[in-house]
Formats: structure tokens, C-alpha cells, sequence
């Protein structure tokens, strides 16, 4: 990957429908080394997918909570299911394993507070594997981005 490979994906990351054109006259480059190195960034695994990007208020989801969770350590079956929940939930847009006090750190989304209320009942509660969790509900959101530093 080059610099021309870098400059590509910090177009794609600010604007994934900028045109071919666009990009090869940003990049001074023709368009056929545009798709050619875009197909290659894809079949790499460079590019992992092109997803748009809504706004959760527009779409009546007002509540973002950050959640650290806490799993009893008793068996890698139960990890692995807790693991496999949390990836296929679609009120949990990010779902990372951490080291440090926590075992897993989410962010979850809902319409509103009884709707996460529910969330947490289904999904903790209800789940005898779930130790603690500590909710910090998002009362200003200040910066939200996945694209990367190329």
C-alpha cells in the first residue's frame, strides 16, 4: 500500500460515493488505476465494507449507552455464547473484549430508556453468566467516526 493507496481511502472514509472521477482527479491518477487499486483494497481485505452512516436521533434511536460487562469465569462455552449474543443483537453497535476491570465493553442503542431498561433485562438479567455490568448512558455526543488515521 502506498501513498496513493492512502490518499484513495481517506476519500472512501469521508465520502464512500465520491466518483471515480472525483477520486482520480483528487489522487492524479486515471480512473482505470482508481477501480484497479480500489479492487485490490477490497480483495485484500483493506476495505471491509461500505455501509452507510445514519443519524440515530433521525431514526428515533435517542439513548446511546456505553456498557462495561463483567462474566463469571466459569466455562469457555458460556463466553463464547455471551460473545455470539452480543455480535448478532442489533441494539449493540460496538462490542469489544478489553483487559482491564471489565470483560467486554458495548455500545448500545435504544429508543428511549424503558426500551433500554428491556435490553438490560433481556440481555443481562436474564443471563446467569453476566456478573456485573455498569451503564453510562451518552448525554452529548461530541465525536463518532470508524474512519481510521491513513
Amino acid at each position: 500500500m502506498d501513498a496513493t493507496d492512502r490518499q484513495l481511502l481517506g476519500i472512501l472514509q469521508q465520502n464512500a460515493r465520491t466518483s471515480i472521477q472525483d477520486m482520480a482527479d483528487r489522487a492524479g491518477i486515471s480512473t482505470a488505476s482508481v477501480q484497479r487499486r480500489l479492487k485490490a483494497l477490497r480483495d485484500t481485505g483493506v476495505i471491509l465494507k461500505e455501509v452507510a452512516v445514519l443519524d440515530p436521533k433521525r431514526i428515533d434511536l435517542g439513548v446511546t449507552a456505553i456498557v462495561s460487562v463483567e462474566l463469571e469465569r466459569d466455562r469457555l462455552d458460556q463466553i463464547d455464547a455471551f460473545k455470539r449474543k452480543a455480535r448478532e443483537d442489533s441494539q449493540v453497535t460496538n462490542f469489544y473484549c478489553i483487559a482491564g476491570d471489565a470483560d467486554f465493553i458495548m455500545i448500545v442503542v435504544a429508543r428511549d430508556i424503558p426500551e433500554y431498561e428491556e435490553f438490560t433485562y433481556r440481555f443481562f438479567f436474564a443471563d446467569r453468566t453476566v456478573r456485573k455490568f455498569r451503564t453510562s448512558i451518552v448525554v452529548s455526543t461530541e465525536k463518532v467516526t470508524l474512519a481510521l488515521p491513513v
